[in-house]
């Protein structure tokens, strides 16, 4: 499972839609074309894309702490809260978030499970000093008793950092690691993936993008996704493994705005199952069930 921050389907605008204004080969190699609002359901060789519902009968903007418990629980965490809140996971979804986050559900299974990113040190130095406002990808972790990887894994090449090439902790964090391509983070991934029964892979630095915040890096860091995701999409098992990639609210797709949007979040589903899969999914919730039935 890849799930990247708020990458929804937008309008086809080469103005404010990153994906018609650098072109994204993940698309347009896989599909011919470029997913958008008058074409959102897309189809090649066992590889489905189409829209999915993340606003949730919920009023205002969806954001990242709702929408990613109600991926990862199955559980419409907006309702349970009375609106859209993030970026953090609300109060009234930790215990949710402990009993039912996807990696519980395989693990209560007897199966095994990883969660492929890893953290630096600064990372590490904020759980020692007592915080707790974690994402739901790495609350769920510490919720369930999953180790986090740390630098060290990273060097020895079993796990990746949430940018992919690992360039930016090197600049931004004044770490010595390997720089790696797209390319090899993308098989790097699958060679980890064949060893469990369920891989997570976060991606969050779209969600950064669409908030204005990385302006310098912008083209390089959507190429190094498309290349990656290309890179996944390609080189699978197809006859061994799925894949599913979604989101949790739009934003990346609509540059117009500096905030999120009510877009469907993009969701795609490749494999032997995949079909079924995406016929599973309408909204964020329908996403842990499908994956649960369809991939043990």
């Amino acid at each position: 499972m890849i799930f990247i921050d708020g990458v929804g389907i937008g309008k086809p605008d080469k103005d404010y839609n990153p994906f018609f204004k650098f072109g994204f080969r993940t698309f347009t190699e896989l599909f011919h074309t470029i997913p958008h609002l008058d074409n959102s359901f897309l189809s090649k060789d066992l590889i489905y894309l189409k829209p999915v519902d993340a606003n949730l009968g919920v009023e205002g903007l969806p954001q990242s702490g709702t929408g990613q418990v109600s991926i990862f629980c199955g559980t419409n965490a907006a309702k349970i809260v009375g609106a859209h809140f993030g970026p953090f996971p609300h109060s009234k979804t930790i215990e949710v978030l402990r009993e039912k986050n996807i990696f519980r559900e395989f693990i209560n299974r007897k199966k095994k499970v990883f969660f492929a990113n890893a953290y630096p040190k600064i990372f590490f130095d904020y759980l020692k000093s007592g915080k707790t406002r974690l994402s739901a990808t790495s609350l769920s972790c510490k919720l369930t008793g999953i180790r986090l990887n740390n630098a060290t894994d990273v060097r020895q090449a079993k796990a990746l950092t949430a940018e992919i090439t690992n360039e930016r902790w090197n600049k931004k964090l004044n770490y010595n690691i390997p720089v790696i391509s797209a390319k090899a983070a993308a098989r790097r991934l699958l060679r980890i993936a064949s060893d469990y029964n369920f891989t997570l892979y976060e991606f969050f630095l779209t969600d950064h993008l669409g908030h204005g915040r990385i302006k310098d890096e912008f083209e390089k860091i959507h190429n190094n996704l498309d290349e990656f995701l290309l890179e996944l999409l390609t080189r699978y098992d197809k006859e061994k493994m799925n894949i599913v990639i979604c989101s949790d609210h739009g934003n990346y797709e609509d540059l117009s705005v500096k905030g999120h949007t009510r877009n469907p979040a993009l969701f795609i589903a490749a494999g032997k199952q995949a079909k079924h899969i995406a016929d599973s999914v309408n909204d964020l919730t329908q996403i842990k069930s499908a994956i649960i039935e369809n991939c043990m």
